[in-house]
């Protein structure tokens, strides 16, 4: 927001103001996504910023369409089963039966269903939309 802000000109609190004026007038992120298509992959991966402090790590994690290359969930916690069952639950009942490949963070396989989970490393190319 402070590059924002800098470049308009404006204050932060006016920046704020409007973006919460536009969020507020979006649709709701559950509308918001496609429907599945049967040979539709998603691709999961987490990333981390902090708040504040290093010490003050958030992750968000997320589910990819790799067709649409639409998030179709995503969740923002620690690097935990929890926070993995926390995304598996938001994405939508017609994706979780999609092929799905990801890093090779444990609690994804302990998490999704191992027929349609495969763990891949970056090399392999099957997460790089995501990984963008």
């Amino acid at each position: 927001m402070r590059g924002v802000q800098r470049c308009l000109g404006i204050h932060r609190h006016t920046l704020a103001v409007w973006l919460i004026e536009l969020i507020s007038q979006l649709p709701a992120f559950r509308t918001s996504v496609g429907p599945a298509q049967p040979d539709d992959i998603l691709e999961l991966d987490e990333l981390w910023s902090f708040v504040g402090q290093r010490a003050q790590k958030r992750w968000l994690c997320i589910a990819l369409c790799r067709r649409t290359r639409q998030v179709v969930a995503f969740v923002i916690g620690d690097r935990s089963a929890k926070t993995c069952r926390k995304l598996w639950k938001r994405i939508p009942y017609e994706y979780r039966h999609c092929q799905t490949f990801s890093d090779f963070w444990h609690t994804y396989q302990q998490v999704i269903d191992s027929g349609k989970h495969c763990s891949v490393g970056k090399e392999s190319g099957e997460t790089a939309h995501v990984e963008r």
